[in-house]
């Protein structure tokens, strides 16, 4: 939730929850309110100001904890995904070069699909 997020960063920042308030320009009470989730549902100005005093983007404010999980797993596939790449020789600036070659692939793998459910109705 956002409100944990919130004061993770902030702790993190060591802001206390005064000084995250003065500088944001926001109640005491509502930044509380925020932080423990019982406003769930700060305005997006309130969150971008918030955002500026702990110096991150507002997305980080925004993510989820699932999301966080799921896009560091992302993240590691395509990096390793790249790795392999810069080990086999691919340059980046040639990476769009193979863009033709992975649409083909795509291409034959629907087209053999195709063909299997094909042959498989007539049976």
């Amino acid at each position: 939730m956002i409100g944990s997020r919130i004061h993770e960063i902030r702790m993190k920042k060591g802001l206390t929850l005064s000084e995250l308030a003065v500088r944001a320009n926001i109640s005491k009470s509502y930044l509380s309110n925020i932080e423990r989730n019982l406003n769930q549902n700060p305005s997006i100005h309130i969150i971008k100001k918030i955002a500026v005093v702990l110096d991150v983007d507002v997305r980080e404010l925004l993510k989820t904890e699932l999301y966080e999980e799921t896009h560091q797993y992302l993240e590691s596939e395509w990096v390793d995904f790249i790795n392999e790449l810069k080990q086999s020789g691919v340059k980046k600036e040639k990476i769009h070069e193979y863009k033709t070659l992975i649409e083909f692939i795509k291409w034959k793998n629907e087209q053999s699909g195709e063909k299997s459910n094909y042959g498989a109705s007539k049976n």
